[in-house]
């Protein structure tokens, strides 16, 4: 359970806190961008079993590979795509956190 609250707190509170402390003008859209970085989760749908609680999804699943991250902080760079990288980045720091408590 403490494990799930710390997953969730960083998918979730992670992109409102950056937002919030860093949008404050455009706080909502910049959330709603951060949150679309949930869709990369797709990818488990490619998993059998699709659900393994004790499977850390980095490096396992395709888009939460080594390569993938490495693209997913180069969208830090350009103003245009931060929104998106920073998404991205807290999504997979979320996975790297519950993959250190497995």
């Amino acid at each position: 359970m403490l494990t799930d609250l710390i997953h969730y707190g960083i998918h979730f509170g992670g992109p409102l806190m950056v937002a919030l402390l860093f949008y404050k003008k455009i706080w909502g859209k910049a959330l709603g961008i951060m949150l679309l970085g949930m869709l990369i989760d797709l990818d488990h749908l490619l998993a059998t079993p699709l659900f393994d609680p004790n499977r850390c999804s980095i490096n396992f699943h395709p888009l939460h590979t080594y390569y993938a991250i490495a693209f997913y902080v180069l969208l830090l760079f350009p103003k245009k795509t931060r929104l998106i990288g920073l998404g991205l980045v807290i999504h997979i720091i979320a996975d790297s956190a519950n993959c250190l408590m497995l």
